[in-house]
C-alpha cells in the first residue's frame, strides 16, 4: 500500500492513522525502515494498555480540551499516548451497564429453568456469546455435576473495567509536542467510520445491485455528490443552527410533501392544483434558521383532460 500510495501520488511526508485492528509489529518496522521515514499514528490493542498501565500511572495528565486529557509515555523511540474521553466514558459505561444487567437477567432466568446440566451448559454459552467477551469475563459461573449454576460478580475484573471506560491508547513516531494534534489526527478514522455510516444510513446508497462497471461508477459518484452536500448542509449547521445534524434535517423536511390535486370540469377538461404541503411549526423554524425560503404556491392551470 505504501508503495501504491508513493506510485500513485508522489513521494511526501505523510502521516499514516491506523486502527488498532491493520498494523503489526513488522508493518510498524517496516514503516520505521523506511528510506523517508514514515510517519505513523496507530490504535494499540487491550493488551498493551495493561503492560503499560504501571508506566503510565506514573505520568501526569495533560488537559487537551474540556473533557479530554492525555498521557505521554515516551520509549524506544515512539510515544504512547493515553487518552480519556468524558463523552466516551459515559458512552462505554451505558453500554457495557446496559449489556450487563441484560446478561445478569439470562444467567438468572437459566438457573429456574429446569434443565439438564448439559443443556444448562448451553443456554450458559449462548447467554455469553450474547453479552460479549468484555462483559462475560465480568461475571464467573460455574455449573456442578447436578446441573446447579452458581453465578458471582468479578468485583475486581469490574473495577477494571470500569477504570478503562473511556480510555484508549495510541502509538506514534511523531513528535509529542502537541497532544491535541494527534488526538486530532486519530479522530480522522472516526469521521472515515462515520461517512460509511451516513452513506449506508442516512443516505440510503446501498445495496448496489449494477452488473457493469460504468454503473458501477456512476453510482459510486453519485453517491460522492450526495455525500458532499450532506457535509456541506453539516458545515452550515455547525454556524446557523449548532447541535443540529443532517440526519435530523432530512427527518424533517421529509415532511413537506407536494402533491397535484385535479379537479374535474363539466366540460371534460380539469382544473390542476400543484400545491405544496405546509411545513408543521418546528420545520418552519429549522427553515427560518437555515435561512431557506419555500417557494410560493404555483397558480392552478387548466389541462385538457383524459383524451378518449
Amino acid at each position: 500500500m505504501l508503495q501504491l500510495i508513493q506510485q500513485r501520488y508522489g513521494t511526501a511526508q505523510r502521516t499514516w492513522v491506523m486502527d488498532r485492528g491493520i498494523p503489526t509489529e513488522a508493518v510498524l518496522e517496516e514503516l520505521r525502515a523506511a528510506e523517508n521515514q514514515v510517519s505513523y499514528l496507530v490504535g494499540t490493542p487491550k493488551g498493551q494498555l495493561t503492560k503499560l498501565e504501571k508506566a503510565l500511572a506514573e505520568k501526569p495528565w495533560q488537559q487537551v480540551r474540556e473533557a479530554l486529557r492525555v498521557k505521554l509515555l515516551p520509549q524506544d523511540g515512539e510515544t504512547y499516548v493515553l487518552a480519556e474521553s468524558g463523552a466516551r466514558t459515559h458512552k462505554e459505561r451505558a453500554m457495557r451497564l446496559r449489556k450487563l444487567k441484560a446478561l445478569w437477567q439470562r444467567l438468572k432466568d437459566i438457573q429456574q429453568q429446569d434443565l439438564t446440566r448439559d443443556q444448562r451448559i448451553e443456554k450458559l454459552g449462548g447467554a455469553r456469546d450474547r453479552a460479549g467477551r468484555a462483559v462475560a469475563t465480568l461475571v464467573q459461573t460455574t455449573v456442578d455435576a447436578a446441573g446447579k449454576l452458581t453465578v458471582t460478580l468479578d468485583r475486581n475484573k469490574l473495577r477494571v473495567a470500569r477504570r478503562r471506560e473511556g480510555r484508549y491508547l495510541l502509538r506514534t513516531n511523531l513528535s509529542a509536542d502537541n497532544p491535541e494534534l494527534l488526538w486530532r489526527c486519530y479522530m480522522q478514522l472516526v469521521f472515515v467510520e462515520e461517512a460509511y455510516r451516513t452513506l449506508k444510513g442516512d443516505l440510503g446508497l446501498r445495496p448496489i445491485y449494477h452488473h457493469k462497471p460504468e454503473r458501477i461508477e456512476a453510482h459510486l459518484f453519485v453517491a460522492f455528490l450526495a455525500y458532499c452536500l450532506s457535509i456541506t448542509l453539516r458545515q452550515r449547521l455547525k454556524a446557523l443552527a449548532g447541535g443540529l445534524m443532517p440526519r435530523v434535517v432530512f427527518e424533517k423536511l421529509a415532511t413537506l410533501q407536494l402533491v397535484d390535486v385535479r379537479v374535474p370540469t363539466t366540460d371534460g377538461r380539469e382544473l390542476v392544483l400543484v400545491r405544496r404541503t405546509e411545513p408543521e411549526r418546528d420545520v418552519a423554524l429549522l427553515l427560518a434558521r437555515l435561512k431557506l425560503e419555500l417557494p410560493p404556491q404555483s397558480p392552478p392551470r387548466i389541462s385538457a383532460g383524459k383524451l378518449h
